[in-house]
């Protein structure tokens, strides 16, 4: 009897959110469910993962996480939400330096994101359902456009031509890709990596250069630059 109240008491206990083990704030509550959840989207289709999953992976009860975000979509949002907000803040623009050297700042901070915050990365940009049109798509377009006007702000760009705004679209998806590819395999280092896209952009920049006169400038204008002291 003694052994099965102990049992019952444990069971009791993890059903509960594990308020024996520790007392958290509204907040600190809310995020410790936001990461158990950015960790199983990162790695199974949203559509596989149920509340009781997301419950069992925080050690909380399945009332608690509808209590705090009402059903699996909105928690899958607000899972989302936190990814994008994390890079937003990490990339805030550096001050000084020239535009390349700017550049390969903000992409050193982007791959510590990719790095240190995999799962929210991940759920980013591979999880979610297939139709994006809706809140989840507005999520995504919403990081992709402020790391466009991060960059163009890196460039000392503030109104790119169409020709520019479709290459630096195309490498910024070649860069998401890359930081998929890297966290599945993990076979070059990270300063190798960050220098390929970097490399890659020039290419790129100097091609688009040949379709465009003003791109072109810009070109010439970050060769002059990087060979300047």
């Amino acid at each position: 009897m003694a052994e099965r109240a102990v049992a019952g008491g444990k069971a009791r206990s993890r059903q509960g959110g594990g308020q024996g083990r520790r007392r958290l704030s509204v907040d600190e509550r809310r995020e410790e469910l936001i990461e158990a959840a950015l960790q199983l989207f990162s790695t199974r289709s949203p559509e596989d993962i149920s509340i009781d999953d997301v419950a069992a992976a925080a050690g909380a009860s399945r009332a608690l996480v509808y209590h705090y975000f009402g059903g699996k979509y909105e928690l899958y949002l607000a899972a989302l939400g936190s990814a994008a907000k994390q890079l937003s803040v990490l990339l805030e623009p550096p001050a000084e330096g020239k535009p390349l050297e700017r550049l390969r700042v903000s992409l050193e901070r982007y791959f510590d994101f990719v790095e240190s915050h995999a799962a929210g990365y991940t759920a980013l940009l591979r999880g979610g359902p297939a139709d994006r049109s809706g809140e989840v798509g507005e999520i995504v377009d919403g990081i992709r456009q402020l790391l466009l006007d991060r960059i163009l702000h890196s460039l000392d760009v503030e109104t790119p031509p169409p020709i520019l705004r479709i290459t630096l679209r195309s490498w910024m998806a070649a860069v998401e890709t890359a930081g998929l590819d890297w966290l599945d395999n993990r076979d070059v280092s990270r300063p190798e990596l960050e220098a390929l896209v970097v490399d890659q952009l020039v290419v790129m920049l100097n091609v688009a250069g040949k379709h465009d006169p003003s791109t072109g400038a810009l070109f010439d204008r970050l060769a002059q630059e990087e060979m300047s002291v």
